[in-house]
């Protein structure tokens, strides 16, 4: 897997007068002839540039800059699961990082659910080789199973769950293990918790999810070094005032950060409200299924098919399976919803998901791939454009 080709951004500029996520005030930002962060500074400092003389003044007038997203959970996109990967379809990996690309995602880890070991090994090995040209950057890949509790699989097909021991585990890994950056299992599989120590070792960040872990079984599986739980809610027993359970356990753990879906339907907006005022560490995900970029109707998916309503999908037995909304979305409704300000929901969707995985965050020198969010008062409405040169 190589580097991706940067998309045309804007280059030697200052952006005045800007809102920027975990800065205070009204912000100027510099971005260099090639398209590198110089300074992020306060406006009204008063301080000399170096630079050539094509230097651009952008003045946004107060509305927000941020990098584009980061999903760190997406299964799919524009008919292509990322399971079912062939070398064929090599070029569907350019197809989709592009459509991510208009969508507002900078980066994304295609996620490979549960089937067999010959296809995730296949879809892996695709991915590592992958030349990668423009669009949405791949990071490595997000392992959601085969090492998941029976009783939560979800829609995840129960011929392909393996016991959560070493032997199966470096089985699924193979060659592999340097392109997967997380990996979702259920730690009460692995009460001795190696498994995780493990992973940790690989430099793979271990999510908890389709669980059925108790406080106590999450608390363990959290020392032993899970620093994350995947779509918050969803595949997992609810919160109890006397078994707070494995969500109940990450929301109150510093060092712990939740996923979680914003389609308003595998979590209701007032329970999302709660969540944010309670949790301690949060990031959005799309889980967006191969529609992703298609209209809503009935698709096949593994050897069953799903249903796709309003963006949301569900197998035929009403169980969910996904989304086919873009992750910039869940943004949109946060901020429609009045579950959080517009400062906190792109943060929820940019910064955040680069924090859960150690990405450097809207910073000096990183790439500008800038995203400027507006606020339509009269429709009371959130949008946003890239900030690309002509």
């Amino acid at each position: 897997m190589t580097k991706a080709t940067p998309n045309p951004i804007l280059s030697n500029v200052d952006i005045i007068n800007a809102r920027v996520p975990g800065y205070q005030d009204l912000q100027m930002i510099w971005v260099n002839e090639n398209g590198i962060i110089e300074q992020i500074l306060p406006m009204g400092i008063v301080c000399k540039r170096v630079s050539p003389g094509d230097l651009q003044i952008l003045d946004v007038v107060g509305d927000w800059i941020s990098l584009g997203g980061v999903d760190l959970q997406i299964n799919g996109g524009l008919g292509l699961a990322f399971p079912d990967l062939m070398v064929k379809d090599t070029p569907m990996l350019d197809e989709i990082s592009q459509f991510l690309w208009r969508a507002g995602v900078d980066a994304y880890l295609p996620t490979l659910v549960t089937t067999s070991v010959e296809s995730i090994q296949r879809a892996m090995a695709i991915i590592s080789n992958y030349t990668q040209n423009s669009g949405a950057k791949i990071l490595g890949v997000h392992l959601e199973g085969p090492f998941l509790n029976y009783g939560k699989r979800g829609a995840h097909p129960a011929e392909y769950l393996l016991p959560l021991t070493m032997n199966e585990v470096k089985r699924v890994l193979g060659d592999y293990a340097s392109v997967v950056k997380i990996i979702t299992l259920a730690p009460e599989l692995d009460p001795t918790g190696e498994i995780i120590t493990y992973l940790r070792s690989l430099g793979i960040t271990v999510s908890l999810g389709h669980s059925q872990a108790t406080a106590e079984q999450a608390q363990l599986a959290f020392d032993a070094g899970a620093t994350m739980v995947t779509h918050a809610f969803n595949a997992m027993p609810p919160l109890h005032h006397r078994e707070p359970g494995l969500l109940g356990a990450a929301m109150n753990h510093p060092d712990v950060m939740c996923s979680f879906i914003a389609d308003g339907q595998h979590v209701v907006p007032i329970m999302l409200e709660i969540l944010l005022r309670a949790s301690k560490g949060l990031f959005l995900v799309s889980d967006a299924l191969a529609p992703l970029g298609l209209p809503d109707g009935v698709y096949p998916w593994d050897n069953r098919h799903i249903e796709i309503t309003n963006g949301t999908a569900r197998l035929f037995d009403g169980t969910l399976s996904g989304t086919t909304l873009p992750l910039l979305t869940g943004v949109q409704n946060l901020v429609k919803w009045g579950i959080c300000d517009i400062e906190k929901a792109i943060f929820l969707a940019t910064d955040a998901p680069r924090e859960a995985i150690n990405v450097p965050k809207l910073s000096p020198n990183q790439p500008a791939s800038l995203l400027r969010w507006y606020w339509d008062e009269n429709t009371r409405e959130l949008s946003w454009k890239r900030i690309i040169a002509n």
